[in-house]
């Protein structure tokens, strides 16, 4: 029988954070800062009350959520913020008990300031500063609402750093009424470049968009997945390819794309044998760390031990690595989440 656990456990626990979003994880303190550097001062003075101002709490769709992204993004206007940011978050989830992580951004969004390349160089500087025992890689996002030209001029951008730690491709952003298909020829110049893919999909619009992710861009994990139960044939066909669901429960709750955490699909998807993850998403916008993520997945969702302890190991066996190294990896990290389950 599973032993219960403990937040301080699931904190030490070895995890590996497959989906978050650099702009939707800063520090309160650092947006503050960043903001004021960039002449574009928020409603609030303090840390705490940036903290309150940037916490989504009545979002009504995954668009009303995307919307603090404004905030964040102004203030990432230049190389020094990009790379701060990326140090800090590199520094917040070792303390989290991440061992391995894959920061995703879409550096378009900071061109006024740098060129696409600057960015990702000047991500991977800060994540090289940042570590000590965790690994970090870049997934570059492309966006559904900006031109497909963009996401192709993204995807061979992040192809010519793929031996420097860009690891894939993704498409993020406004889901509903943006299917990926327009954007097709940016996930063949990932693919064909050796770039790993991953997108978007189900989370503000039904399964239907998960098909898309997988067929029309060629995803091999999907992000969020919620929706995907509502074509169980799809989710067999899921399940059987061993396609992963970048989950994120706090996030989901936050766009409304669930309404209660315990009832979330990830618990239906797991015992199903779907493999699933979890992250998460945006530390700043949900107010949490992977840590609580862990804990909502024991305490809310009612997973054991040793689903749990599953759940960790999916996160270092679908990380984008080469095999040698993911088996490397897990061989590292497997004793102590056995010792949990």
């Amino acid at each position: 029988m599973s032993r219960p656990l403990t937040r301080e456990a699931l904190r030490l626990l070895p995890k590996a954070e497959l989906h978050t979003h650099l702009d939707g994880c800063l520090r309160p303190a650092t947006l503050l800062e960043l903001s004021a550097e960039a002449g574009v001062p928020l409603s609030a003075r303090t840390p705490a009350e940036v903290a309150d101002l940037m916490l989504v709490r009545h979002a009504r769709n995954l668009d009303e959520y995307l919307e603090r992204y404004i905030n964040t993004v102004r203030a990432l206007q230049s190389r020094a913020a990009l790379t701060r940011v990326a140090r800090e978050l590199m520094e917040d989830a070792e303390a989290d008990g991440i061992r391995y992580i894959e920061i995703r951004f879409c550096p378009a969004l900071h061109t006024p300031g740098v060129s696409l390349e600057e960015a990702l160089e000047a991500v991977l500087e800060g994540m090289r500063n940042g570590t000590g025992r965790i690994r970090g890689q870049i997934i570059a996002c492309g966006l559904r609402t900006l031109p497909p030209s963009t996401s192709l001029a993204i995807a061979r951008a992040a192809a010519r750093y793929r031996d420097h730690g860009v690891v894939a491709f993704d498409l993020a952003g406004s889901e509903a009424g943006h299917p990926p298909g327009p954007h097709a020829e940016a996930f063949r110049a990932a693919r064909d470049a050796g770039l790993r893919i991953t997108c978007h999909a189900g989370e503000a619009a039904g399964a239907q968009s998960v098909r898309e992710a997988l067929d029309v861009c060629g995803a091999e994990r999907i992000g969020h997945g919620v929706r995907l139960g509502e074509d169980p044939a799809l989710q067999e066909e899921v399940r059987t390819r061993g396609v992963p669901l970048e989950v994120c429960l706090t996030s989901n709750l936050h766009t409304h794309t669930v309404t209660d955490l315990a009832a979330h699909p990830a618990i239906g998807y797991a015992a199903a044998g779907v493999p699933i993850t979890l992250n998460t998403d945006s530390r700043l916008m949900d107010r949490t760390t992977l840590t609580d993520e862990y804990w909502i997945a024991h305490t809310v969702l009612g997973l054991d031990a040793a689903t749990i302890a599953r759940i960790a190991r999916n996160g270092f066996a679908h990380a984008f690595l080469p095999d040698d190294a993911r088996r490397a990896l897990l061989a590292e990290v497997t004793p102590a989440i056995e010792a949990m389950a």
